[in-house]
């Protein structure tokens, strides 16, 4: 069976950790979707790891990892990450393989996704300049490259005129142009390179793959990129993503049928963070949110941006829990709490003098306030020296059974701490 895992808020939930502890449980880990804007941040010993395009269970000597179809792959940056994975002592010729289908970044997706942005003056939508939409894009246009043309005879000249494409397109953006065609000029070494190194990994056809797997027993974790609110379809949008986050995604970003999936296992912070333009009711623009942001470390793994910080949206996450058919919660960074003599919670909103626990059509026309519900903190007692859930304060334990409540989703497990070992089930 393929069980599902997935953040439930703006990304940034802390992921990769979880996918890294239960990694172990299962035979494949598959990425289903989303670009190298992702950065799922493990620890192997006391080595902080970043990964924006492997999968997080490459790790496990027992696990294969799959790219699936939904993710797009930028040559350049995966041949940095499989070089930094490789020296950990990681052989990935025997542990991954990425899906033939899998669509190619390219010099000039990214040089688009840097005009376009930089034209949208004070509109930007806080895009990483990774030529993720662009790609994606290309894709549904029907114009993209994908991993297995890199092993034709024509793969220049596919390139070629993609390129050509795109150059026509550029011609349209008066700002930066000398300097983006300059970084084409410059990407393109990188990128050559880096096809070369790619044609040497293990490209396979990854629905087949993946269900043959699935035929034989084997247990298939499935891993999400970026956040549930960042859903292009569902999301805040038009500051989302450019794929489909939630767990509806699994299907077409792997090629599995719906009836192979079991749980759906969704992850949440103890607060709420977002990096990027775009709305967030729930955003503290004071001293509690600086206070977030520095006990949290609240810094992009990918970017290094500052992230907004607020209490937790229980409105949001009700919302994504029913998109998802979320069946067990992940709370993690439950320790940073442990800061505040009080915590919050939003439970509605208040949408033009009416409250509401529904999400709104388009947050970013309208002015909604956060309907708060405050909880007793747990300072005097630190929820990161826990080494069993039974152990956590009973302030703590008494706002993850409120949280449950309202979302009718149990919590099954909550992370104390950024250590594999962190992870206490209820």
């Amino acid at each position: 069976m393929v069980d599902v895992l997935l953040g439930l808020q703006w990304g940034d939930e802390g992921k990769g950790k979880i996918v890294d502890y239960f990694a172990g449980k299962y035979d494949v880990i598959a990425r289903f979707q989303g670009g190298p804007n992702a950065g799922h941040t493990l620890y192997i010993g006391d080595q902080k790891v970043v990964l924006h395009t492997i999968p997080s269970g490459v790790f496990h000597d027992n696990t294969v990892n799959l790219i699936g179809n939904g993710v797009v792959l930028d040559p350049v940056t995966f041949r940095l990450e499989c070089e930094k994975v490789t020296a950990l002592g990681v052989n990935l010729q025997e542990n991954l393989f990425i899906a033939e289908r899998t669509h190619l970044i390219v010099p000039t997706h990214r040089a688009l996704d840097k005009a376009s942005e930089i034209a949208k003056g004070s509109e930007k939508i806080g895009s990483t300049l990774k030529g993720i939409g662009p790609a994606y894009m290309d894709k549904t246009g029907r114009n993209g490259l994908r991993v297995g043309d890199v092993l034709l005879p024509d793969f220049n000249e596919r390139y070629a005129k993609l390129k050509e494409k795109h150059l026509h397109l550029l011609a349209g953006y008066d700002e930066a142009r000398d300097e983006i065609n300059q970084d084409i000029i410059n990407w393109e070494k990188d990128f050559f390179a880096a096809i070369e190194a790619l044609k040497k990994m293990n490209i396979v056809n990854g629905e087949y793959f993946l269900n043959k797997k699935l035929k034989e027993g084997k247990q298939v974790l499935a891993e999400g990129a970026q956040g549930s609110m960042l859903d292009v379809d569902f999301g805040t949008y038009p500051f989302v993503t450019s794929s489909n986050t939630i767990s509806a995604g699994v299907c077409t970003g792997l090629g599995i049928a719906p009836k192979w999936i079991r749980e759906v296992i969704g992850v949440t912070k103890a607060y709420c963070t977002r990096v990027g333009g775009g709305p967030f009711p729930t955003e503290l623009h004071d001293a509690t949110g600086e206070k977030l942001r520095e006990v949290g470390r609240e810094f992009g793994a990918t970017t290094g941006r500052p992230r907004r910080c607020g209490w937790i949206d229980l409105v949001a996450l009700d919302y994504t829990c029913m998109l998802s058919g979320v069946t067990q919660l992940v709370m993690t960074k439950s320790d940073v709490l442990d800061a505040f003599d009080e915590v919050y919670a939003c439970t509605a909103y208040e949408v033009n003098g009416a409250k509401t626990r529904q999400m709104p059509f388009q947050l970013t026309s309208l002015d909604v306030k956060p309907v708060w519900e405050k909880y007793a903190g747990w300072s005097n007692e630190a929820a990161a020296n826990s080494k069993q859930y039974s152990e956590l304060p009973a302030e703590m334990k008494a706002f993850v059974k409120e949280v449950e409540a309202y979302l009718q989703v149990p919590v099954k497990y909550v992370s104390n701490g950024p250590g594999r070992d962190q992870i206490l089930e209820q």
